[in-house]
């Protein structure tokens, strides 16, 4: 089991995550506060293959939305009542916007050699309003297990992230910072 905290840098907010990695499969489970876009708590728990590829999605927000997805791993979701969502299709990872975890998903995922570069498409779940959106993204692996380029195509924003050898961000330029 690891345990990370990270500290919003563009206000008040802390993350506080458990993450237990398996030979089969990885788990994670996080409280997260903040205040960018407006206050907001919320708990979510994911659920991955041993190779990180994201099968479940929880999120929770005190006094507000909750959120369940599902996926098969090949990038077919569906909601928590079993729908289809067509809309989301070719999306293996997940980016919560309130948090610098689901970088990790496809860093590891991945397992980009250095210098290599590659686009995805993500279910991005904007927090705390819950609303979801196919993105594209795209991450270069600038040295290994230490250091990636983050591409959000789809908002045109590009940012160094630093890594510890878990995967998980240690600096998130402006937006977190690793505190545990």
């Amino acid at each position: 089991m690891v345990t990370a905290r990270w500290r919003a840098e563009d206000g008040l907010g802390i993350e506080h995550a458990d993450v237990a990695v398996g030979a089969s499969e990885i788990r994670v489970e996080s409280v997260v506060t903040g205040d960018r876009f407006g206050p907001y708590g919320a708990r979510y728990r994911l659920h991955c293959t041993g190779d990180w590829t994201v099968r479940s999605v929880e999120i929770d927000v005190v006094g507000g939305a909750s959120l369940r997805l599902a996926s098969d791993g090949e990038g077919n979701w569906r909601d928590g009542a079993g729908s289809p969502l067509p809309e989301l299709q070719g999306c293996i990872d997940v980016d919560i916007s309130a948090t610098p975890l689901t970088n990790t998903l496809p860093i590891r995922r991945l397992r980009l050699a250095e210098g290599a570069r590659r686009e995805i498409r993500v279910v991005y779940i904007a927090v705390p309003s819950l609303t979801l959106a196919p993105a594209l993204q795209a991450y270069t692996c600038l040295m290994s297990d230490r250091r990636y380029r983050y591409e959000g195509l789809f908002r045109h924003f590009e940012t160094e992230l630093d890594v510890d050898g878990h995967g998980l961000v240690t600096d998130y330029p402006t937006l977190f910072r690793r505190v545990l």
